[in-house]
C-alpha cells in the first residue's frame, strides 16, 4: 500500500516508517521543515509538504494513498484542549478525502478513553465519551467518520517510551528538576500504562494491515506502573529526594501537569493482542528510565 503517514517525523511516526517500510509498503511522510524533508527523503519516504494549522494541506496527502496513518499531534500539553480541537479538524479534513472509498484510517487517542469505571482497566470495546480526558474530541471526531461509512479504526496511545522520552513523564522529569524534588500525586498508588515505542510502531502497521472499520486497539505494554515508582526511578537518576505531594499543594508543584498528575489510568490489550497477535518484547517504563542519560536531558 501507499501509506500517508501524519507525524512521519516525530517519535512515534520516524519508527512507523521502517517498519512500513520493512513490510513492503511505500510511505508518503508528512513534514513541515526542510530538516524533516531531508530526512524523510534519507530513509526513502516520498515527502509531502503540510501542517496541522492547514487541514486542506493533510487532505492533500490523504487523497493520493491507499491508507492513512494519524499519529501527528501538537504536545504543547499547556494548550492541551486547543490542541485535540485542531485533532478534529484535522481528522475531518482527511475524512473528506477517503469518502466513498474503502481507503482505511487509523487516528490516535489514548487509553483513558476505554475506561469505563473507575480504577477498572481501560478496554478496546469502550468508547467513553464522557472521560475528561480532552483527547475524547479526537474520538468523537473519528466516529463521525465512521458514521459516514468510512474505514476507520483507532489506535490508543499509553506512556510511550524508550531511553529518551517518555510521554507525560518527559514534562515531570523537568518539573522535579525545577523543584528539586520528583514528586507524585498523594500515596502514589495510580498508575500509568506503558507502552515501548517500537512496540507500539509495529501495531500501527498491523493494524492498518488488518484495516477493520471501528476497531480500537490498545498499544499498551503494561497495565499499570504505579506513579510513586516513576517518581522513584527519576528520583535515582536525578539524585534528587522523592516525595508525596498532597492534594492541596498539587497545582503549585505540578503546574500544568496537576490535571493528569492523579490520574488512575490502568489499560489492557488483551483483546488488541488476541485479534492482531500482537506480543510486545521492548523493555519497560522502569528499565528505560533508569537507562536514560539525564545530563543529556538537562543539555
Amino acid at each position: 500500500m501507499r501509506i500517508f503517514l501524519t507525524g512521519a517525523t516525530g517519535f512515534i511516526g520516524s519508527r512507523i516508517v521502517p517498519e512500513l517500510i520493512g513490510a513492503g509498503h511505500q510511505v508518503i511522510g508528512m513534514t513541515r521543515s526542510d530538516a524533516g524533508a531531508k530526512a524523510l527523503e534519507a530513509a526513502g519516504v516520498e515527502v509531502h509538504r503540510g501542517t496541522l494549522e492547514e487541514p486542506e494541506s493533510l487532505r492533500r496527502g490523504a487523497e493520493k494513498a491507499d491508507a492513512v496513518i494519524h499519529t501527528a499531534f501538537d504536545h504543547d500539553f499547556s494548550r492541551f484542549v486547543e490542541n485535540c480541537a485542531k485533532d478534529t479538524r484535522v481528522i475531518a479534513a482527511m475524512g473528506e478525502a477517503l469518502k466513498g472509498s474503502n481507503r482505511p484510517i487509523i487516528i490516535t487517542s489514548g487509553t483513558g478513553l476505554g475506561i469505563a469505571e473507575h480504577g477498572q482497566p481501560a478496554v478496546e470495546d469502550v468508547c467513553n465519551l464522557d472521560h475528561p480526558n480532552p483527547r475524547v474530541a479526537s474520538e468523537i471526531a473519528g466516529n463521525a467518520l465512521l458514521d459516514a461509512g468510512i474505514n476507520l479504526s483507532v489506535v490508543r496511545l499509553p506512556q510511550v517510551h524508550d531511553p529518551v522520552k517518555q510521554g507525560l513523564i518527559t514534562p515531570l522529569v523537568e518539573i522535579a528538576r525545577a523543584k528539586g524534588v520528583s514528586g507524585y500525586f498523594g500515596d502514589g498508588s495510580n498508575r500509568y500504562p506503558a507502552g515501548h515505542v517500537v512496540d507500539v510502531a509495529r501495531l500501527y502497521r498491523l493494524a492498518i494491515e488488518r484495516a477493520e472499520a471501528g476497531a480500537r486497539y490498545h498499544a499498551v505494554g503494561e497495565e499499570g506502573v504505579p506513579v510513586k515508582l516513576i517518581a522513584e526511578a527519576l528520583g535515582r537518576g536525578l539524585n534528587l529526594p522523592v516525595a508525596s505531594i498532597p492534594a492541596e499543594k498539587a497545582g503549585e508543584h505540578f503546574g500544568w501537569m496537576a490535571m493528569f498528575a492523579g490520574l488512575d489510568m490502568p489499560a489492557s490489550s488483551a483483546r488488541t493482542r488476541e485479534i492482531l497477535g500482537w506480543q510486545p518484547t521492548g523493555p519497560s517504563l522502569l528499565e528505560d528510565l533508569d537507562a536514560m542519560d539525564y545530563r543529556a536531558i538537562a543539555a
